[in-house]
């Protein structure tokens, strides 16, 4: 079922995603820093897991809160839902994205072009600038990021009320380490409505391919190890 509402829930949590996280960088590393320190790395990581931990208490239960083309791809591919309404998903995601890199540029146009506006800058001198080690490390991420949806947000018995908490913490953590490896973006959308703005595309490939990747080995191992198989238990028929 095609549903448009849920499509606009998509948009807006994207485009908060892409508007807090981002400002956070430009805030913590440009305006009240200097760069890359531990105290910015802390503000970056909580700014990014608050905001995709509240928008999912927020729009879970109008759209599931994907907030990300590569959750959307992953969640069509194990046919949790059907391609129009993934392909709308995918649509508002970019168009969320790229709305709210403008209105940092709006509100922020020099500080943030310093930082291009949130835009992921490849793999770091600690990768050695190596295209390969950063696709990895994006995989590698956003199948953590992936696991966690599926377990806590999908399965069946997963804690309920729990999920904004557990994908927000685990977006904290994914961050701590991954942003001064690849920036931690695990989210084509995140990183394209950016470059749309900044006009940064270096290494902007691995942004979309590192994540896709990721999200699909997550979401083919979590649905037909864990999640279906706890699906046909319940429905089994109780004996008498």
């Amino acid at each position: 079922m095609v549903n448009p509402r849920a499509w606009l829930a998509e948009a807006i949590a994207t485009y908060a995603l892409t508007f807090f996280g981002p400002l956070s960088i430009t805030m913590s590393a440009v305006v009240l820093g200097s760069g890359l320190t531990i105290d910015s790395l802390l503000i970056i990581s909580l700014g990014h897991g608050a905001a995709i931990g509240i928008m999912i208490y927020a729009f879970g239960h109008v759209s599931g809160a994907h907030i990300n083309p590569a959750v959307t791809i992953a969640m069509m591919t194990t046919k949790r839902m059907n391609l129009k309404d993934g392909g709308g998903y995918i649509i508002s995601q970019i168009i969320g994205a790229i709305a709210a890199a403008a209105s940092h540029a709006a509100i922020l146009p020099t500080a943030g072009a310093k930082v291009n506006f949130g835009t992921q800058g490849g793999p770091s001198d600690l990768l050695e600038k190596s295209a390969a080690a950063g696709f990895a490390v994006e995989a590698i991420l956003t199948f953590f990021l992936v696991t966690t949806i599926y377990m806590a947000a999908v399965h069946r018995k997963a804690a309920a009320g729990f999920a904004g908490i557990a994908i927000g913490g685990m977006i904290f953590l994914l961050h701590l380490v991954g942003v001064p490896l690849t920036g931690a973006s695990m989210n084509p959308a995140r990183t394209f409505g950016p470059a749309v703005i900044s006009g940064y595309w270096d290494f902007h490939w691995i942004y979309w391919a590192g994540p896709i990747v990721g999200a699909l080995i997550a979401a083919f191992i979590m649905e037909y190890v864990y999640v279906k198989k706890t699906e046909k238990e319940m429905l089994k028929p109780v004996a008498d």
